[in-house]
């Protein structure tokens, strides 16, 4: 199912001829399974012609390769010296027309993957598996909706600076904790506002964007709107980070946690289910947000959320555990989750209301109005890759719905519910994989075993480049004295 189209996005091909009539190139990408766009420039005669007919062929090495294009350390199920790393099919996604402003105002379009003999969508491309998760709750008559903020750090540095000082001692683009500070974006003013504006030139509606506490650290709402435009959103939010950083000598990271006595970046992701009339599914009534909220609710902390809400609850806390490395896919990943409740990075299952300390934070009634009922799932750092993240959200949530879960502890805080009750998330991503991929994992019956065994194979990958890197701290702590 395509996204929600750009304003202005064309429909039909001669309103595509029309919005590229003073255009001489088009440049499209798809996304690979950790969030890097993959694409290229196409001249407009090349695009016009694959977007009228069943695409065009893409390498399929962009899935057979991790971040830095370095081939898997064992085949995998999609491009594979066996298959010789043959094309799939990019079908051009007219309805995700943007133009980038930082680059002549090239038209951009996202591409989805296919497979050549079926023609099905690919089961790993990040746009496909969250149509398909969509496509659940569309069927029903709802609609998913979602926001994501971003927390990142800022270095006053360049691709060439970083390579020569090989990553260390770098230089932060603004020194102190400065939350919130209305002082410190006036350092560089000129960068701080041109992400904001750019971003709305770019499609990307921005709900806040202020300075965080840390060294250089900035903090980006996305605005709440449908969960593929979200998704999208952010993604692409990465990437004009990025290119306008380049302008100002400024590298913007959004790895976890970029040091180890600082707190992490986060990804934290917002949801709720919209109804065929467009109420909120997640709201209780007007009446019941007035008064004592729900009769039937499980717990206080639920009273002021619809009974569905709390069935997607329940879903999403009963396989948070299965899921964890959708939403946080890398190494560094898992040292933002282990400062734990000190530094604000949830590693349990859990949730309250308006709850920072919790791996859900419910946002009801009374702090909001009913329209406004949502959820805060805080666990994913700001490395996830959205699409897989909101997928494995949705997926849980809409499987609670379906199967009507009763919620199988308390909120945080509440009497019995400790630290040493709550189910405990993994904390490395070897064992969230392990988790992941384990028989009879909510991840295999939610996403499908092929997704599964792909994804955690490329993690696993991941994790055997790091067995056998040998890191800074191990020479300086064993190089004298061992």
């Amino acid at each position: 199912m395509p996204s929600s189209p750009t304003p202005g996005a064309p429909t039909t091909q001669e309103e595509l001829k029309e919005l590229l009539k003073d255009d001489t190139k088009v440049k499209v990408a798809g996304i690979d399974v950790d969030g890097v766009l993959r694409g290229k420039i196409m001249s407009k005669a090349k695009f016009l012609s694959a977007s009228k007919s069943d695409g065009f062929g893409f390498c399929s090495v962009v899935f057979g390769w991790d971040m830095h294009d370095q081939t898997y350390s064992r085949e995998l199920l999609v491009s594979n010296r066996a298959n010789g790393y043959r094309d799939l099919i990019a079908l051009i996604d007219l309805s995700s027309y943007r133009r980038l402003p930082w680059e002549k105002n090239i038209p951009f379009f996202f591409v989805k993957f296919v497979v050549p003999e079926t023609g099905k969508p690919l089961d790993v491309d990040p746009r496909g598996v969250l149509g398909e998760v969509k496509a659940r709750a569309e069927d029903k008559g709802w609609k998913c909706l979602a926001g994501a903020e971003f927390e990142y750090f800022q270095f006053s540095e360049t691709p060439a600076s970083l390579a020569d000082k090989k990553f260390m001692n770098l230089t932060p683009l603004t020194p102190g904790m400065h939350g919130y500070s209305l002082l410190r974006p006036t350092l560089n003013v000129d960068y701080f506002h041109e992400l904001y504006d750019q971003a709305a030139d770019f499609g990307i509606e921005i709900e806040g964007h202020h300075t965080e506490t840390g060294p250089g650290v900035f903090e980006t709402a996305l605005a709440y709107t449908e969960v593929s435009r979200m998704a999208d959103n952010a993604i692409l939010f990465k990437l004009l980070a990025k290119s306008i950083g380049v302008k100002y000598g400024i590298m913007p990271t959004f790895m976890a946690k970029p040091w180890g006595d600082l707190p992490g970046c986060s990804g934290h992701i917002h949801v709720s289910l919209q109804d065929k009339n467009g109420r909120n599914l997640f709201a209780v009534s007007d009446e019941e947000a007035k008064g004592e909220g729900r009769a039937n609710a499980a717990y206080p902390d639920t009273k002021y959320i619809s009974q569905e809400a709390e069935w997607f609850l329940a879903g999403l806390l009963d396989g948070l555990p299965d899921v964890v490395p959708l939403l946080c896919p890398n190494i560094n990943s898992y040292k933002r989750l282990l400062g734990g409740e000190a530094m604000w990075a949830p590693d349990t299952s859990s949730y309250g209301y308006d709850s920072r300390a919790a791996s859900i934070r419910l946002i009801s009634p009374p702090g909001v109005g009913p329209a406004a009922t949502r959820f805060e799932v805080r666990v994913p750092g700001a490395d996830m890759n959205p699409h897989f993240a909101l997928s494995a959200i949705f997926a849980l949530g809409l499987r609670g719905i379906e199967k009507r879960l009763a919620l199988s502890t308390g909120p945080i805080g509440s009497p019995g519910v400790t630290r040493a009750s709550l189910a405990k998330l993994p904390t490395s991503l070897e064992a969230a994989v392990e988790t992941f991929k384990r028989e009879g994992s909510l991840a295999r019956e939610v996403l499908g075993d092929y997704f599964v065994d792909h994804f955690a194979g490329t993690r696993e990958h991941e994790l055997e480049v790091h067995r056998r890197a040998v890191t800074n701290w191990e020479v300086e702590r064993y190089f004298e004295l061992a």
